[in-house]
């Protein structure tokens, strides 16, 4: 069992992402996230996807697309500073990383696809980690944060935007 990350294992920014998982079983929370994705992703009607709920909002597939792209960047953190990585990770600029992309253009079933591949290579990769690999920590956008931080950010990420597609968006979001 991989403990909650104490607070000095993470920048302030990420307690609200970590707040959002309660559960003490990160992985069983990791696993279970899939079908949430899934169930979300089949509540948006087709001409749902490209909606934005102001003008300086990402679309649906936006969203998705920015979900894929954290679960990316929180998986190959988590891969370095398991491995030891000493050198500092790059912040991520989610904003310029969207804006940079074709998400909008792409079908949401691809990008769904996309974050579900993304999610299960995570998984494989977390559930192989020893109980030291866990408690590594490393810098990434300047901070210190451990690989268990990390994998409770994953999980708190896709709930923070589960509760933004149901209470912006409109759309109706089964967890699991």
């Amino acid at each position: 069992m991989i403990s909650r990350p104490a607070e000095h294992e993470y920048a302030p920014y990420f307690a609200r992402y970590i707040a959002l998982v309660p559960e003490t079983d990160i992985l069983s929370v990791l696993e279970h996230q899939i079908a949430d994705i899934e169930s979300a992703a089949a509540a948006v009607a087709a001409e749902q996807e490209q909606f934005r709920y102001g003008p300086d909002k990402w679309s649906v597939r936006q969203v998705f697309g920015h979900m894929t792209d954290a679960e990316r960047v929180f998986g190959y953190r988590s891969f370095c500073i398991s491995r030891g990585e000493q050198a500092p990770l790059p912040a991520f600029d989610e904003n310029a990383y969207v804006e940079k992309s074709a998400y909008h253009g792409c079908a949401l079933s691809e990008l769904v696809r996309e974050l579900v591949l993304m999610r299960q290579a995570n998984l494989v990769f977390l559930f192989r980690l020893t109980g030291e690999e866990w408690m590594r920590t490393g810098t990434a956008s300047s901070k210190t944060i451990s690989v268990r931080a990390i994998a409770y950010v994953m999980a708190g990420h896709i709930r923070h935007h589960m509760n933004m597609l149901s209470t912006r968006y409109g759309i109706v979001v089964v967890s699991g």
